[in-house]
């Protein structure tokens, strides 16, 4: 099982890694600056959700890590790890479609509500990363 004991890192190819779902007790790193954005991380085994500049970025019930996170102003793409099925809120732009692969998988079309989320649930084993893309 890989998780990010740091809470947060920036990786060499620009994208970020954060999440820490083997805590027992909610743990937080704020003030993380990654090319002028500031992200704040809260992570344990139920809940991981980061925030980049007061705003909502991801969000998972139960906590999960998130490998190479990469957001654009078209869609979001990571890989995610976790113990077990978990439910993912992303924040995109409000009220736009959306298509969704997991491990390269199509699985069709979303759309965003008027906030701009999107809820999606992935299918996790212990120690499996899930590749998760999301473009409009």
């Amino acid at each position: 099982m890989a998780v990010v004991q740091e809470l947060i890192r920036k990786e060499d190819n620009g994208t970020i890694s954060f999440g820490n779902y083997e805590l027992t007790q909610k743990t937080k790193l704020s003030d993380f600056e990654v090319n002028g954005d500031i992200y704040k991380v809260k992570t344990f085994a139920e809940i991981t959700k980061l925030e980049r500049n007061d705003m909502f970025v991801y969000e998972s019930v139960p906590g999960t890590a998130v490998f190479e996170l990469n957001a654009d102003g078209n869609g979001m793409e990571f890989s995610v790890e976790g113990v077990q099925d978990a439910q993912i809120t992303l924040e995109l732009e409000a009220e736009s479609e959306y298509t969704v692969e997991l491990d390269g998988e199509n699985t069709g079309k979303m759309t965003t509500n008027l906030g701009g989320k999107l809820t999606i649930g992935v299918e996790l084993e212990s120690g499996k990363q899930v590749h998760v893309k999301v473009v409009r």
